[in-house]
């Protein structure tokens, strides 16, 4: 059984992006903290989010894992 979270949050099941809300709102928050993303590097597809990942991953020298767990926090 998957934990219950609150509307708008993003979780994260099987090392999989599980987006729950608004995409936009939380590609806003990332481009006002880190101005040098594009929306090309935040363009997320279903299913597609080692790609995502990566590209931030390239953009700002994180680990996959603190990239999940600073989008979580938004």
């Amino acid at each position: 059984m998957r934990p219950i979270r609150p509307r708008g949050a993003i979780g994260f099941v099987m090392n999989k992006l599980e987006l729950k809300g608004n995409w936009n709102e939380v590609k806003g928050k990332l481009k006002q903290k880190y101005s040098q993303l594009t929306d090309d590097d935040l363009t997320f597809a279903e299913g597609k989010d080692d790609e995502l990942f990566g590209r931030l991953q390239k953009k700002l020298g994180k680990t996959k894992e603190d990239l999940r767990a600073e989008i979580e926090k938004l």
